[in-house]
């Protein structure tokens, strides 16, 4: 992963804002606000899911082969997140059918959805937002943003018709630098024309949601919540304010900020901007074993004082991140992702997985369920 980093972080201000933070606490700063359920959204990422299992994947719970997507719902999860890119010549995966069949299986299981736009064919971060192939001869604005809001438009379109319209749908996913890009990340923003192109996937949500009458949120995703807090700014000076969700990602191994500090740059967000806060992506290991071909992106360099590389260690890590992220007034928190274990399958780096010792599995034990899923349990909270 690439983070680009435009700003320092406001020393003073944090300071100042820290001190304000501790004298609220008493007063009830974080207002309970929850979802329409009257709970936290605490959920997964499963958008690898389907291949793991179409791979031969198994995951148990007790000694016993269990469906992975009732697991986590039985496990607490109330929410699933799904990517989808657009038309992906590399993978089965990732596509509308393949999202489609995660959304049936999330419904099935009485879980939301929060679905995430990549806006390209391949990954989408923030080093890179390449235009998907379809829309990369597209030079007139004007038709690249009508690509967007009908495409946004018509993938809602299609998935209401089968009872499958998400509960929130992230307009680009890690969209710290401009998107529908024709070459990795610059460091410099189009705000022009980045904004114009965001505010089309926006309004395409607004739109059939109104049509279907159906509730449906759109959230805007940011890598690394000090990289927010500049981005949100030059947004809402563009006129980017349409929105519900901050969604974040937080990797401690590529972020400035600590769990203790988290609950602060969350809660300036939600202050500042006045929007719904959640974490859709963090993820922490439960050992430094490297069991396959494709090596493991989380190792030694991803480890924080006070959270061993253990199933109890990445517990821990996930009961005390969402314990901040609630005091900081968040709403929910996603793991990425639980679910790629190693198969014989491979991925465009390796065979296996890159993930195996941060998923909910241990891969030493055939893949049972790790006391990580307790982190779903909305009563500890």
């Amino acid at each position: 992963m690439i983070i680009i980093k435009k700003a320092a972080l406001f020393g003073g201000l944090i300071l100042t804002i820290s001190i304000f933070l501790q004298c609220e606490k008493e007063s009830n700063i974080v207002s309970g606000k929850v979802t329409q359920e009257g709970l936290y959204f605490l959920g997964a990422d499963l958008s690898y899911t389907n291949e793991m299992l179409d791979c031969g994947g198994t995951y148990l719970s007790n000694g016993n082969i269990v469906n992975p997507y009732k697991l986590f719902a039985d496990s607490g999860a109330n929410i699933v997140r799904v990517r989808l890119w657009h038309s992906p010549s590399w993978t089965n995966y990732s596509n509308f059918e393949d999202v489609k069949k995660t959304i049936q299986e999330a419904k099935s299981n009485n879980m939301s959805v929060l679905l995430d736009f990549h806006y390209s064919d391949t990954w989408a971060d923030p080093g890179k937002q390449i235009i998907p192939q379809a829309w990369a001869s597209i030079t007139d604005l004007s038709i690249l943003g009508d690509s967007i809001y009908n495409y946004t438009y018509k993938t809602l379109e299609l998935l209401n018709t089968e009872n499958l319209l998400p509960a929130i749908v992230q307009v680009g996913n890690e969209i710290n630098s401009e998107i529908l890009a024709n070459a990795p990340a610059s460091g410099s923003i189009n705000w022009s024309r980045n904004s114009f192109l965001i505010k089309q996937g926006l309004q395409a949500v607004r739109d059939i949601s109104s049509k279907t009458a159906t509730p449906i949120q759109s959230m805007l995703h940011i890598a690394q919540p000090e990289n927010a807090f500049w981005w949100f700014r030059e947004a809402t000076d563009n006129g980017i304010t349409d929105y519900d969700w901050i969604g974040l990602s937080y990797y401690p191994k590529w972020s400035d900020f600590s769990i203790t500090r988290l609950g602060l740059a969350i809660n300036l967000l939600k202050t500042t901007y006045n929007k719904r806060v959640m974490i859709v992506e963090t993820a922490y290991p439960h050992s430094l074993n490297n069991v396959d071909n494709a090596n493991i992106i989380l190792g030694q360099d991803a480890l924080i004082s006070g959270y061993p590389a253990t199933p109890q260690g990445q517990r821990e890590y996930m009961m005390d991140l969402t314990t901040a992220l609630i005091d900081g007034g968040g709403e929910g928190v996603i793991y990425w992702e639980p679910t790629w274990i190693s198969t014989g399958c491979s991925t465009l780096w390796g065979q296996g997985s890159h993930w195996e010792n941060a998923t909910f599995f241990d891969e030493k034990n055939n893949n049972e369920a790790l006391p990580v899923f307790k982190f779903l349990d909305q009563s500890l909270y």
